[in-house]
């Protein structure tokens, strides 16, 4: 498999296409967001989602199943060098691989049937870093979808994208979804509703965990407002057993969703 001729124009119609995905408003009118590194790009060619590859010499002699897959695929790909990546990198070092990839559209009420054990719901979640790390963490949990509220981040922001590594693809992810809609269609089909906050019963002895369980997860800096929390079933705290005032929402998510996993697992 050899690469074809290297494009160096950072001026050329594709690299203005692909550029312009950095902003909200493009992807959501084009229908398709930015997968930067590897790692993403493996994992949207297994879902068949790559539309275009833009990519180093230097990676496409590296990840060589990568470019196989795509390539299978029908999508577009494109050998070009470090200045045509970074004019759509959302990071300082770019890892030499962009993936442009369709989007995708999830009905909420495939995330709530008979059988459903676990589901993350995001409330106004911000921070993409944090966003992405969520939805990381439930697919290593085995969670079996992650709903996120209309005043949270984009889904396809890239830092979203990069930090959730992959898992974006994983699993089931409903997007502009109101979180009293999210509970309602928890609960009708058993599911105990958990929110994450400092003030509540503990993680450890106060709550059933091996319960079918939709845990709410609040935004970074001020937490679930007091509307969501009188919503749920119980609110849920991680005791602090040192200095530190509190954790962050990654690590916080990290413990309560996998307490939950064993909890029903075991």
């Amino acid at each position: 498999m050899q690469s074809s001729e290297v494009l160096t124009n950072v001026r050329a119609p594709k690299v203005a296409r692909a550029r312009r995905l950095l902003k909200r408003g493009f992807r959501e009118s084009d229908g398709l967001f930015l997968a930067e590194g590897p790692q993403a790009c493996r994992e949207a060619a297994s879902a068949g989602k790559v539309k275009e590859l833009f990519l180093t010499q230097e990676a496409f002699d590296r990840y060589a199943e990568i470019v196989l897959a795509i390539e299978e695929s029908g999508a577009e790909i494109t050998v070009c060098t470090e200045a045509v990546i970074e004019q759509f990198s959302s990071t300082v070092s770019p890892q030499g691989m962009t993936a442009v990839v369709q989007m995708w559209d999830q009905n909420p009420s495939e995330l709530f049937k008979p059988g459903t054990k676990l589901v993350v719901a995001l409330t106004a979640v911000r921070d993409p870093g944090n966003a992405g790390s969520v939805i990381r963490v439930a697919d290593a949990a085995g969670a079996n979808g992650v709903v996120m509220s209309s005043d949270s981040v984009d889904l396809f922001n890239p830092k979203v994208v990069r930090s959730s590594v992959g898992s974006i693809f994983h699993l089931p992810i409903s997007v502009g979804q109101e979180l009293a809609e999210t509970i309602s269609a928890a609960r009708e089909v058993g599911m105990q509703v958990l929110a994450a906050d400092a003030n509540g019963v503990s993680l450890y002895g106060g709550v059933d965990l091996a319960k079918p369980t939709l845990w709410v997860f609040g935004n970074e800096a001020w937490g679930i407002p007091t509307e969501v929390l009188e919503l749920v079933d119980q609110v849920v705290s991680i005791p602090i057993y040192g200095q530190a005032e509190s954790l962050n929402l990654a690590t916080a998510s990290a413990v309560c969703l996998y307490a939950s996993a064993q909890a029903q697992n075991a």
